[in-house]
């Protein structure tokens, strides 16, 4: 079976390829896409002998687009549920933008008191916290994510081309290489899920202070972003992650947008496999 059914009753679709007495790689995945977005890097570590698992969030990709849940309580239990029907030991988690803060509510609360968890990796992630605050100044105002969900509720499917064809890959930058395909493929992945789930999510990648989770990330934990991130500024972010969590390592790549995964795997993936194995 590609599901599990979690104790509140939704169903969460997930992918598990590889050998299964081989140290398994979850990935967790950005807002509002599915597992589909991590094919390059499930492909390039199964080709490198790891079992490898990603799952589609509540009301995204294949999962079930329950109405209720979508928050960042939610996203973590349902990856531990995940988790704990495969079984998952010695697990690296890594997770994308808002996937992030998931691996790090996963880590947190779950694969670590369950001792399942050997390392995590945090990319273009959301955490602490994207708002502005008291506690962090040099997020972004309400008005921000206010319009996002504007925007999503008056045309969703125009929100998601634009977001793709311009911030997300950084193609809106002067001289960047236009990739239709990549942005026929993120739009897919959006328009798969449920518009309340996208909605809600904005909230939950938002305004959720994750610092607590930080801190109890006791694992070896990577931090990757860009430094031309016009989605999740770097220095509200992988900054902040690298002075709160207990063991990490920190690494800005020079003009990566966003969306680095996609079109910088190249050299994404060799990293993330050296982080693995060391």
């Amino acid at each position: 079976m590609t599901y599990v059914t979690t104790k509140d009753g939704v169903e969460i679709f997930f992918k598990d390829w590889g050998p299964k007495d081989a140290q398994p790689i979850v990935f967790h995945h950005g807002w509002p896409l599915s597992s589909d977005d991590w094919d390059t890097q499930m492909l390039f570590f199964l080709q490198h002998g790891y079992r490898v698992v990603a799952h589609d969030r509540r009301g995204h990709g294949r999962s079930s687009q329950v109405s209720e849940g979508h928050d960042i309580a939610h996203y973590a239990a349902d990856a531990a549920a995940v988790a704990e029907h495969l079984d998952l030991r010695n697990a690296v988690h890594i997770g994308h933008s808002t996937g992030g803060g998931e691996v790090a509510a996963y880590v947190a609360r779950y694969g670590i008191p369950q001792g399942r968890v050997a390392k995590a990796v945090l990319v273009s992630a959301i955490p602490p916290i994207m708002l502005k605050t008291e506690r962090y100044p040099g997020g972004l105002p309400i008005e921000v994510f206010d319009g996002f969900r504007s925007e999503l509720a008056a045309n969703r499917a125009q929100f998601f081309r634009d977001v793709a064809a311009g911030p997300f890959y950084g193609f809106n930058r002067e001289g960047a290489k236009m990739l239709s395909a990549v942005i026929d493929n993120w739009w897919r992945q959006g328009m798969m899920g449920s518009a309340k789930a996208h909605h809600d999510g904005i909230k939950a990648f938002s305004e959720t202070d994750q610092t607590d989770d930080l801190k109890a990330m006791t694992v070896p934990t990577l931090v990757l972003h860009g430094d031309d991130d016009q989605i999740v500024p770097y220095r509200n972010s992988a900054v902040l992650q690298a002075e709160i969590l207990p063991d990490p390592t920190l690494k800005i790549y020079e003009g990566f947008p966003h969306g680095m995964l996609t079109v910088n795997a190249d050299t994404i993936n060799p990293d993330l496999l050296a982080f693995i194995e060391s």
